[in-house]
C-alpha cells in the first residue's frame, strides 16, 4: 500500500449547479492509497482541536458538547465599545431563529478572561436573553483562547493598548458543522451576513454525511 500525506492550505469553494455546497476552510490532507491495483485519493480536512473551557453556568465546556453539532463561534469581551454590541444584535438575531433546535448551538469566547469572569458572563448572557444550554460564553485561560482562535477558528484576538477597549479582534461569525470543520465565517456587524448565515445553517442541517 502505497501512503503520501500532503499538507496543503487550500479553501475550496464549491457550487453544484442549483445545490449550493458550502466551503470547508482551512488545511486539507490528501492521502493517496493503491487499493486493488487502484489509486484512491482521500481528503482530511483540519478541523477545531480539542479544547476545554468554563461557561457562563461555571460548567466545563469542551469538545464532547459540541459532539454531532452544528454551531456557530465568535470572540468578543464584554466591555468591547466598538464592534461586539453590533456582533451580538446580528448574532441574537440568529440564535432566535434556532432557539430550541436540539442540533445548532452557539458559542461566544470572550478575549478578556481576566474581566470576563463566569458571573460576569452569566449576567450579560442573561440580559441577552441566552440559554446556557444552547448559547454558551466562555472564559478560561487567555492563551489557550488566542491559540483556540488562531489556530481552530483562523480568527484574530490579541491585546493591544492602542486600540479601544484594549483588544483587537475578529468579527467573524464562524460556522462550524458537525465534523469539527470550519464551513464559513461572515462578517458579525453585517446583518446581510447574519442572513446568509441563516441560510448556510439551512444547508447544513440537511447535508448528507
Amino acid at each position: 500500500m502505497k501512503k503520501l500525506s500532503i499538507l496543503i492550505l487550500i479553501t475550496i469553494f464549491i457550487f453544484g449547479c442549483g445545490n449550493k455546497k458550502l466551503p470547508i476552510l482551512g488545511e486539507r490532507a490528501v492521502d493517496i492509497k493503491i487499493i486493488d491495483g487502484k489509486e484512491v485519493v482521500d481528503s482530511i480536512y483540519s478541523t477545531v482541536p480539542n479544547f476545554s473551557l468554563i461557561n457562563q453556568d461555571g460548567k466545563v465546556t469542551n469538545e464532547n458538547t459540541i459532539k454531532d453539532k452544528i454551531y456557530v463561534a465568535d470572540f468578543f469581551f464584554v466591555t468591547c465599545p466598538t464592534i461586539c454590541p453590533r456582533m451580538k444584535k446580528n448574532l441574537l438575531t440568529i440564535y432566535k431563529k434556532y432557539e430550541g433546535n436540539p442540533n445548532v448551538l452557539f458559542l461566544s469566547h470572550t478575549i478578556d478572561p481576566d474581566h470576563d469572569s463566569v458571573s460576569v458572563l452569566n449576567d450579560f448572557a442573561n440580559r441577552l436573553g441566552a440559554n446556557s444550554k444552547q448559547w454558551l460564553f466562555l472564559t478560561g485561560n487567555r492563551d489557550s483562547i488566542y491559540q483556540l482562535a488562531a489556530k481552530g477558528y483562523y480568527a484574530t484576538a490579541l491585546p493591544d493598548s492602542t486600540e479601544p477597549g484594549g483588544y483587537v479582534h475578529s468579527g467573524g461569525l464562524i460556522l462550524v458543522d458537525k465534523k469539527r470543520r470550519v464551513r464559513g465565517i461572515y462578517d458579525g456587524t453585517s446583518e446581510k451576513d447574519a442572513d446568509v448565515l441563516i441560510t448556510d445553517i439551512e444547508i447544513l442541517l440537511n447535508e448528507k454525511e
